[in-house]
């Protein structure tokens, strides 16, 4: 099975009866003037993503794809990164953000630049742009900021602001900074509807008051209606934040979130969950994921709708070699493949999941079962050895004294006890 190209549904009237079909519609702006406007010529329209890590993660994800699928209907997109609201950041619900430097902030914009345009097509007619707001901020003066876009904002409208009142009732407080990032994000709407004609923006359902700061400030200043689209915060059927794993961020970055733990992450998805990601975050059609639907409904021990998710999500951050090679590690893992065939590297990062150990060519197996917390003791591991339930590289272990080979690609091993209970090695040979 491969992945889907990236297509809209044709059976919807227009992409924005789609992206309220796939739940991607929290709030907006006027919503029959929004489904007019998406209906009709041609718009452009943006969404802002600010350089305060070195990658972009899941809930960014959210923001890539609605801005692709807007694409896919025929309008121009703008992906602006932040090069000085990174020097700033949005206000966190709880602390302070700690200012990263400009030589950071700079190296990252770069980073999530490439990471944007992945996203985006950069032909035809509708060719998107990349923006940095930088460009327009970076000349202008504090005074000249106070005059010509303070005037315009009431801090009793401001301090309203959801991000913002909930830190002035914090024992943290806001500062001055953080408080004026919603005045930054209406000035880029406002320079994009100035430079590009700019008409829309999207972004997360958390950042509603940022959005609205710009479509008011361009109200204000060009008289004019412009519009914003927040889609919703996604979370577990448990109510649990998505895409966090003890206290980690899912990246799409390859080198922060190997492939292999990205593609376990969407293999892993619940059951009550499966569904509200298939429509999200893939281009399966309307049908093909009502029967996805049936299939969790029918047989949910196939987990047919997770595999489909995982292997499209997968395809597309990382590309379909790369899900195609977790897969293969994936299947062969637990017996469905072979070992010795796969890329040394996605192998490497699939144990890296796992239990595993550094040992050398001189530790025993029954050694290596203890160091990997597969077993408690020594003796525990000779008892498994002896009762014929572990294996290596796939081979059953029967002498309690045999070595680790690493002879798998990349010098590692697949320590087996059981048939389910894995554990990798990462051999090193001394040299």
């Amino acid at each position: 099975m491969s992945a889907t190209a990236p297509a809209n549904d044709p059976t919807f009237e227009n992409v924005w009866d789609e992206l309220v079909w796939r739940g991607l519609v929290h709030v907006s702006t006027d919503q029959e003037a929004l489904r007019a406007l998406l209906a009709g010529d041609p718009i452009t329209y943006y969404c802002g993503f600010d350089p305060t890590a070195p990658s972009l993660h899941l809930g960014n994800l959210v923001q890539l794809l609605t801005m692709r699928r807007i694409q896919l209907a025929g309008h121009r997109p703008l992906g602006l990164v932040g090069g000085s609201t990174g020097l700033v950041g949005d206000p966190r619900p709880t602390a302070e953000r700690t200012l990263n430097t400009r030589e950071t902030v700079a190296e990252w914009v770069d980073r999530l630049r490439g990471q944007v345009e992945q996203y985006l097509s950069f032909d035809g007619d509708n060719a998107a742009r990349i923006v940095n707001n930088l460009d327009w901020t970076a000349p202008l003066s504090a005074i000249d900021f106070l005059r010509e876009i303070g005037k315009h904002y009431r801090v009793g409208t401001m301090i309203k602001k959801d991000a913002v009142a909930a830190r002035l009732n914090s024992d943290a407080g806001i500062s001055y900074t953080e408080f004026s990032y919603q005045i930054l994000q209406g000035l880029d709407f406002l320079e994009l509807y100035r430079q590009y004609g700019c008409v829309l923006q999207t972004g997360g359902s958390d950042q509603w008051g940022n959005l609205t700061s710009g479509t008011d400030l361009i109200h204000r200043v060009e008289g004019a209606s412009v519009h914003a689209i927040g889609t919703p915060l996604i979370t577990n059927s448990d109510g649990t934040k998505f895409g966090k794993s003890e206290g980690n961020a899912i990246w799409i970055d390859a080198g922060m979130t190997s492939p292999y733990a990205f593609y376990q992450f969407w293999l892993n998805t619940d059951d009550g969950d499966v569904v509200e990601r298939l429509k999200v975050f893939t281009f399966l059609s309307r049908a093909e994921i009502e029967e996805y639907e049936r299939l969790v409904e029918v047989e949910p021990f196939r987990r047919e709708a997770q595999k489909r998710l995982a292997l499209e999500v997968t395809s597309t951050v990382h590309g379909p070699d790369a899900a195609a090679a977790v897969i293969a590690a994936s299947e062969a893992l637990f017996g469905q493949g072979d070992l010795t065939a796969l890329d040394p590297a996605t192998l490497r990062s699939a144990l890296e999941e796992l239990p595993h150990a550094e040992v050398s060519l001189e530790t025993t197996v029954v050694q290596a079962l203890v160091e990997t917390g597969l077993v408690a003791s020594l003796s525990e591991g000779r008892r498994a050895v002896a009762q014929g339930g572990v294996s290596l590289d796939g081979v059953r272990v029967e002498d309690e004294g045999a070595l680790v080979t690493g002879a798998l690609p990349g010098g590692v091993s697949v320590l087996r006890r059981g048939k389910k209970t894995l554990a990798g090695l990462f051999v090193s040979t001394g040299r």
